[in-house]
């Protein structure tokens, strides 16, 4: 039997359970070996809890790094490292132009730092964010080419993956909740069509959920929904949707993401 695998590449802190966290559940309970790169410890967020709110950037870092630990811990997922760079806040912020932040590492450093971790754990799939960083976060799109650029050096992974939300879900929250209006959804949701993989993960959205709760800070969670400081409800979504950009392919829609490895 296949000895699997799979690296995840994430910003922040409640990336990886946001998007991916009932794939990594199932698959860390299925035996697989999972491993989450987090490529800074989320200074610049924003604080939800106004008991919290005294928490400086460095301070809110530290904080977030134990509430990662926990969040793992509810995914089953025992391996996580951190990249070592410093949140660089929103496009445009003033702290897109710190020394220290991810945005402003070159990208063969940080590809290098990233290479070193695949060289010990030898993945066969690598997941992380589009060209686009998701919805164009500075530190999601320099996640994407530090990956990508990890992954053509290291000529040993068999599959690259993106995240993907489905066109037809944010259009549903949209009427629902109106999270997103009709141009977001065009410019971020992906057609059916073109999602190559869909997993399945529903019997671990329990385990999303809690591992949701763990970032006390970033989210506040009254299940199936959840919302980030803009106080907009989400649902938690078991089945998380990807775009193979990378890897052989299999007929129809993959339902595992080591789909056509030997």
């Amino acid at each position: 039997m296949l000895d699997r695998r799979l690296l995840l590449v994430h910003a922040h802190p409640d990336d990886e359970t946001i998007g991916t966290g009932a794939t990594m559940a199932r698959y860390a309970a299925e035996g697989a070996h999972v491993t989450l790169v987090t490529c800074t410890r989320g200074e610049e967020g924003e604080i939800i809890p106004s008991t919290l709110s005294h928490l400086g950037p460095d301070d809110l870092g530290a904080y977030r790094e134990r509430e990662l630990a926990a969040a793992c811990r509810a995914l089953g997922v025992d391996d996580h490292r951190f990249l070592g760079y410093r949140d660089s806040g929103m496009m445009g912020a003033a702290s897109n132009d710190d020394p220290r932040c991810f945005w402003r590492a070159p990208v063969d450093e940080a590809a290098e730092r990233l290479l070193q971790i695949i060289d010990e754990v030898r993945p066969q799939v690598i997941v992380t964010y589009d060209e686009n960083g998701l919805y164009g976060h500075p530190d999601h799109i320099q996640a994407h080419r530090v990956a990508w650029r990890a992954f053509e050096q290291a000529g040993t992974v068999a599959k690259f993956y993106q995240t993907a939300q489905l066109r037809s879900e944010m259009l549903e929250a949209a009427a629902r909740m109106e999270i997103f209006r009709p141009e977001d959804v065009d410019a971020l949701g992906y057609g059916r069509e073109t999602v190559t993989t869909s997993i399945d993960a529903r019997a671990y959205l329990d385990a999303k959920l809690n591992a949701l709760r763990a970032h006390g800070t970033q989210i506040t969670v009254d299940a199936p929904r959840f919302a980030l400081s803009n106080g907009v409800g989400q649902e938690a979504r078991g089945v998380e949707h990807f775009v193979r950009k990378a890897g052989p392919s299999v007929t129809g829609c993959e339902d595992d993401l080591f789909a056509g490895i030997g």
